[in-house]
C-alpha cells in the first residue's frame, strides 16, 4: 500500500456538490492555507488544513512525505474539446484568415475542415497516433490530465475508424485520462456536397454502428452551422447515437444563432460548446435542462470574433466550461492556463469561476466529474503545484506556464 502526504501548500479547489456549478456556485472554490493531501493508491483519502489531516492518523503508515514548498495546489485541468488527432497544421490558411477572408470561406474552398480532411486520408494510423500523443504530452505540461479528442478529420467510416483506432492507443499511452468523441458529422463531403441529408443517412446507417462495435468513442458530436448542418439533421443524428448507448455534444451556435443551443437542451446533451452567437432564451434553456456551457475562447481570439457571453451565462446559473478546442485550424493551443488567461480578461470570469471552468464544469462536460475535476476524498490524485501563491498566477503571469508540477494518481508525471 502507498500512502502520501503533500504538505506545505495552498490548496484550491471547487467542490462536488453531484451538479456542474453554476450561477454564484461557480465561483465557490474551498481555500486551505495551510494544507495537506493525503493519497493513497491514487486516491485522495483526506484533503484540508494539516492539523485536520493528521488528526486521528496513524502517521506510521505514511509511505513518503512531500514539501510542495508553500505553493499554490489546485486540480489538474480538464480540457473537454480537443481536435488533436490530425495530420497536417494548416498555417497557410492562418495567413489568409489575417489577411480577411472569413473561415467559412475558406470552408467553401475547399480549405478548413476538408483540407484536414485530406490529409488524414493520406495518412497512417501510426502517424495519426504519434502526432496525437505530441499534442497530448505538451497538454499534460500545461497542466492537462484529463482530455477529450475527437474524430472529425474522416468523414467517411475508414478514415473515421483509424482516427478512433489512433486517440484509442494514445490514451492507452500516454499518462492523462482520454475521452473519444465521434465526430463523423463535422463538415459535408464534397462527394455529398448536394445531398447532406443522404450524408446524415450515411452515418446513421453504416458510421454510428461501426462506431458504436469498435467501442471507442463515448459521445457523438455534429457541427450544426449555416453552410454545415441544420438543425433538423443534428436532431436525426444525435437522436439515432443516443439510440446506440452514447452522449451527445453539439457544436452549437459558433457563427450564426441557428438554435443549437436549444437543440442541446431538448436532447439533453451533456454539453454544448461554442455559442458565441447563442440567444438569451437558448442560453436559459440550456440552463434549465442541465447542459454544460463549454466555452472555447482561444477560437473567438484567433478568428478575432467576439467572445461568448460567459458572464450572461453564469448569471442565468448555467454552469461553464472552459476547453482549448486545440485543432489545425482556428485554435492552435494546448495550453488551458492560456485560456484561462483569456476567459479571466476578455470574457469577464472571475479567477475563481475560471478555475471551476477548467476543473470540475469541464469534467461534468465529458462525463468524468465521479472520478476527477476537484480535490475530494474518493477522487483521483491528479492535481498541479503553481509557481504562484493562487489561481489567479494563470491569467497574471501572461505567455507563460505558470503550472510547475503535474501529479497524475499521486504520481509527478511533469
Amino acid at each position: 500500500m502507498s500512502v502520501k502526504l503533500f504538505h506545505n501548500c495552498r490548496i484550491d479547489t471547487p467542490l462536488d456538490t453531484g451538479t456542474p456549478a453554476g450561477g454564484r456556485a461557480q465561483g465557490k472554490i474551498s481555500h486551505f492555507s495551510n494544507g495537506a493531501l493525503l493519497v493513497e493508491n491514487g486516491l485522495i483519502c483526506r484533503i484540508g488544513e494539516e492539523k485536520e489531516v493528521l488528526a486521528n492518523f496513524q502517521t506510521d503508515t505514511i509511505t513518503r512525505e512531500i514539501d510542495c514548498q508553500s505553493r499554490c495546489m489546485i486540480p489538474g485541468f480538464v480540457d473537454p474539446h480537443t481536435h488533436i488527432c490530425f495530420a497536417k497544421r494548416r498555417e497557410s490558411e492562418f495567413e489568409m484568415r489575417i489577411a480577411g477572408t472569413p473561415y467559412l470561406e475558406i470552408l467553401k474552398q475547399g480549405g478548413g475542415i476538408l483540407s484536414s480532411v485530406k490529409a488524414v486520408e493520406a495518412a497512417t494510423e501510426d502517424e495519426l497516433y504519434e502526432n496525437s500523443l505530441k499534442h497530448a504530452l505538451t497538454a499534460l505540461s500545461f497542466g492537462t490530465t484529463t482530455l477529450e479528442i475527437k474524430s472529425g478529420y474522416g468523414l467517411d467510416t475508414e478514415n473515421e475508424l483509424k482516427m478512433l483506432a489512433a486517440i484509442d492507443r494514445a490514451a492507452k499511452t500516454t499518462p492523462q485520462d482520454v475521452v473519444a468523441t465521434f465526430l463523423g458529422a463535422h463538415a459535408i463531403p464534397p462527394r455529398y456536397k448536394d445531398n447532406p441529408d443522404g450524408f446524415i443517412n450515411h452515418i446513421i446507417d453504416e458510421m454510428l454502428p461501426a462506431v458504436r462495435d469498435q467501442n471507442i468513442a463515448q459521445h457523438c458530436d455534429i457541427f450544426c452551422e449555416k453552410g454545415v448542418f441544420t438543425i433538423d439533421q443534428g436532431r436525426r443524428l444525435l437522436r439515432a447515437a443516443k439510440d446506440c448507448g452514447m452522449q451527445v455534444k453539439i457544436h452549437a451556435d459558433e457563427v450564426h444563432d441557428l438554435g443549437g443551443a436549444a437543440l442541446a437542451a431538448e436532447l439533453g446533451a451533456i454539453s454544448a460548446d461554442h455559442l458565441l452567437a447563442a440567444s438569451d432564451e437558448n442560453i436559459i434553456k440550456m440552463a434549465q435542462a442541465g447542459v454544460v456551457a463549454n466555452l472555447l475562447p482561444a477560437t473567438a481570439y484567433s478568428l478575432r470574433k467576439p467572445y461568448a457571453r460567459a458572464r450572461r451565462m453564469i448569471d442565468s446559473n448555467l454552469p461553464v466550461a472552459l476547453a482549448t478546442d486545440c485543432n489545425p485550424g482556428s485554435s492552435y493551443t494546448e495550453s488551458m492556463p492560456f485560456i484561462i488567461g483569456l476567459a479571466v480578461l476578455n470574457m469577464n470570469m472571475s479567477p475563481a469561476e475560471a478555475l471551476t471552468a477548467s476543473t470540475l464544469n469541464s469534467a461534468y462536460a465529458i462525463g468524468k466529474a465521479e472520478t476527477t475535476g476537484s480535490l475530494e476524498p474518493g477522487k483521483l490524485a491528479d492535481f498541479l503545484l503553481l509557481d504562484g501563491n493562487s489561481p489567479a498566477i494563470l491569467a497574471y503571469h501572461a505567455g507563460a506556464n505558470p503550472v510547475a508540477e503535474v501529479y497524475k494518481r499521486g504520481e509527478k508525471v511533469v
